[in-house]
């Protein structure tokens, strides 16, 4: 049996898809925080609460004494950790929490998996952990310490930990770090989704700097991609980059969504926000060479396939 944590959120509920369809039996700790609607996540698990292989845990990892009762009545065999504070922007905002979720409720898991003999971790990681690096592409090697937000040491400190367990306890544990995750069901707060919404409605969209910051935007098919390879291939203990290896810049970006929507975006200048790198790109030659990762998804489809989405919900 597979626990994922953050189970109903954009990435968790997309792998919980993948693992139902191929008869995995999948147990969901989520805690529906506030952090955006939770009626979001509720209506992302709808199909999966019809599934004779789905339970669904409302609880906070941090909840020692409800997670406990989780491993105690479930055979838990591997977890997939995905629940997090996410956002560089908040985590300037709440750095105590933000170290609280993502720091102490990844040991407060790791522990668990000690106690009960879990037999792997997958641990969903960020790019956002490379900081200001500006060597292109950033490379699993790459020395990291300087990081930039503290969402960004937080992930990074969850890595560290994440080495700790297994070097200690012989924990085999797959590190993933994750290129911004676009698709259907991507959070609100998001760039493409934040982008397509005031489109729609004829507002305003936040223009950081001179739109020349770049991501490595990756489809969501081509991450779900990417984890189920790391359930499926564990190693005593790796770290990874999912990513496209391809870079858009923010104007880029703003003109594709113009195009496929057919509509003008009004840009509201502002200035870099603290915390934002310039530009991120992923090796993903590692990931190509031991888990055969190789995403084949362009940015202009999968924008394509987040609007068709977002027309019928939003």
């Amino acid at each position: 049996m597979l626990l994922v944590t953050g189970g109903a959120g954009f990435i968790g509920s997309h792998l919980v898809d993948r693992l139902l369809a191929r008869g995995e039996d999948v147990v969901v700790v989520d805690d529906f925080n506030d952090f955006y609607d939770p009626g979001i996540k509720r209506s992302n698990i709808r199909e999966h609460l019809k599934s004779p292989g789905y339970r669904l845990v409302e609880a906070d990892i941090r909840d020692t004494a409800a997670m406990t009762r989780l491993f105690d009545s479930h055979p838990i065999e591997k977890i997939v950790h995905l629940a997090a504070r996410a956002g560089v922007r908040p985590s300037l905002e709440q750095p105590l929490l933000y170290e609280d979720v993502n720091v102490r409720g990844t040991i407060n898991l790791l522990e668990l998996a000690k106690q009960y003999n879990v037999k792997q971790m997958v641990f969903a990681s960020s790019s956002s952990v490379y900081g200001a690096i500006t060597r292109v592409p950033f490379s699993e090697e790459e020395r990291i310490d300087r990081t930039i937000s503290p969402y960004a040491a937080t992930k990074y400190a969850a890595e560290l930990m994440c080495h700790t367990y297994h070097h200690l306890y012989g924990l085999p544990v797959t590190c993933l770090r994750l290129f911004t995750a676009y698709g259907p069901r991507q959070r609100p707060d998001l760039a493409i989704h934040k982008f397509a919404r005031l489109l729609y409605q004829g507002k305003p969209i936040p223009f950081f700097g001179d739109g020349s910051t770049a991501r490595d935007y990756t489809y969501i098919d081509d991450i779900i991609q990417g984890l189920v390879a790391a359930i499926d291939r564990p190693f005593p203990f790796e770290v990874f980059n999912l990513g496209e290896s391809q870079t858009v810049r923010l104007s880029e970006l703003v003109h594709l969504l113009e195009r496929l929507t057919g509509r003008t975006a009004i840009l509201q200048k502002m200035p870099p926000q603290p915390g934002d790198v310039d530009i991120t790109c992923a090796d993903i030659s590692k990931a190509d060479r031991l888990l055969g990762y190789k995403p084949t998804t362009p940015i202009e489809a999968g924008l394509a396939s987040f609007l068709s989405w977002f027309a019928e919900n939003k």
